[in-house]
């Protein structure tokens, strides 16, 4: 029996519903406790559109070079050592993952919450976000039709949502806040300092979905042709959509009202359109975060499967039904997904997850370097640009944000080595079953 793969508009629309979730609903009002420019929030922004552009070139070479679903896991697998990719996957599994899945069912959670005139309670939310988790997970598991028309249709929504919202923000807004969108004295102070560093990891966790089409690589028609393609146009369209968020954002509602607030979104949407339409408009955002769920749940578990199927000891999580989907490693996110919801902080995971994703994606483009010095002669049906600009730009950018939130944050720090450290263990162990 023939299994069905799937194309190109599924994977787009994976890694632009990946991208567009937790990170740019809620980052801004984590920013607005430091940092209080216009001009400089957006930069950040500007700044993680570029990093993830680099990024995605430098993926998109690997992907179209070592073709195979897994991601990191395999990229850095054959690069450098199969234990490093092993703890690349393992951060997958349990943070890369997991994380984002509990911390986008949250957020529609409180965007939800947030519509309405009751207060639910963090319990009632919690629930809510592990009902939406359960539901998706259901529809992911079963086949490949199912789940890419499902991707579509809420990717679709989310996009054309999100362009009614920026245009009509700022067109209904009677009175603009007074905002500098240009550089005025003291930016530059900013620019350099620990808070603007800290919050490119809010800014690198929102982008962090542009590498999520080399996760399902495997599962793609012709992948050598179409990942690159993929990757380089979802990370554009979601770089436009999010510098127009947070200028509407910023445009529309008062700095105080945002700062520290997760539902920033819902706050503007009250603001520019009043407290009845604006808690409509709370429930549609809520909504968007659906196909952010969705495209995690397809995504991730097959970075589960491929580990599956290279460990004897975890083959079980490497099996597959009878329409091609790795169902167990989809229950097996999920689970760990949903222990997030129930265990954790929005923050703590926020910052632990933003973190640790950015040393793995590190790593993943400074193999780039490496395969291109080691191995001159393979076969790369796409090339970087402009190589090694963009790699270059990809490293400096992250690794100066590395650098400062070890600084500034070393307790998420020390939780994301921990991490690492307990999956080079676990790959010991496991690999004393290879054969």
């Amino acid at each position: 029996m023939a299994i069905d793969k799937f194309r190109y508009p599924t994977l787009t629309a994976v890694v632009i519903a990946n991208m567009v979730g937790t990170g740019v609903f809620t980052s801004l009002g984590f920013q607005l406790l430091d940092i209080r420019s216009g001009f400089v929030i957006l930069l950040l922004w500007a700044l993680g559109g570029v990093a993830a552009f680099c990024g995605a070139l430098c993926y998109a070479e690997l992907g179209a070079a070592l073709p195979r679903s897994g991601g990191e896991y395999n990229f850095l697998g054959r690069i450098f050592h199969p234990s490093a990719g092993f703890v690349s996957g393992w951060i997958s599994c349990t943070v890369g993952f997991a994380g984002p899945v509990a911390l986008a069912s949250l957020t529609f959670a409180a965007y939800g919450a947030s519509a309405l005139p009751i207060d639910m309670g963090q319990g009632a939310e919690k629930l809510v976000a592990a009902g939406l988790l359960v539901a998706l997970t259901a529809v992911h598991a079963t086949s490949h039709r199912t789940s890419s028309s499902t991707q579509i249709v809420f990717t679709v929504i989310k996009v054309v949502v999100i362009l009614f919202f920026i245009v009509g923000t700022v067109l209904v807004a009677d009175q603009p806040q007074p905002v500098d969108f240009l550089p005025v004295a003291g930016d530059g102070r900013l620019i350099l300092s620990a808070p603007f560093a800290v919050s490119l990891i809010y800014v690198s966790f929102a982008f962090s979905g542009w590498n999520a089409a080399t996760y399902v690589s495997g599962e793609l028609e012709d992948p050598q042709r179409t990942l690159p393609r993929i990757l380089i146009v979802g990370t554009c369209i979601v770089t436009l959509l999010y510098l127009g968020l947070n200028f509407a954002f910023l445009y529309v509602a008062p700095m105080d009202s945002m700062a520290g607030q997760v539902e920033v979104g819902a706050i503007a949407a009250r603001v520019a359109f009043g407290e009845t339409a604006g808690r409509f408009t709370g429930i549609i955002l809520a909504l968007l975060l659906v196909s952010t769920v969705s495209a995690m749940t397809i995504a991730g578990p097959r970075v589960i499967q491929v580990i599956g199927e290279d460990f004897p000891a975890l083959k079980r999580l490497g099996k597959t039904n009878t329409n091609g989907i790795p169902a167990i490693a989809i229950y097996t996110q999920s689970i760990i997904a949903l222990l997030f919801i129930f265990s954790a902080t929005f923050e703590s995971i926020l910052v632990f997850s933003g973190f640790t994703l950015a040393l793995n994606t590190f790593v993943t483009v400074l193999g780039v370097i490496v395969l291109r010095c080691r191995n001159q002669v393979l076969y790369r049906p796409f090339k970087i640009p402009l190589y090694p600009i963009p790699p270059l730009i990809y490293l400096l950018l992250v690794g100066w944000t590395l650098i400062f939130t070890l600084i500034s944050r070393p307790v998420e720090v020390l939780f994301s080595l921990g991490l690492i450290g307990s999956g080079l263990i676990f790959y010991f162990l496991s690999a004393g079953t290879k054969p």
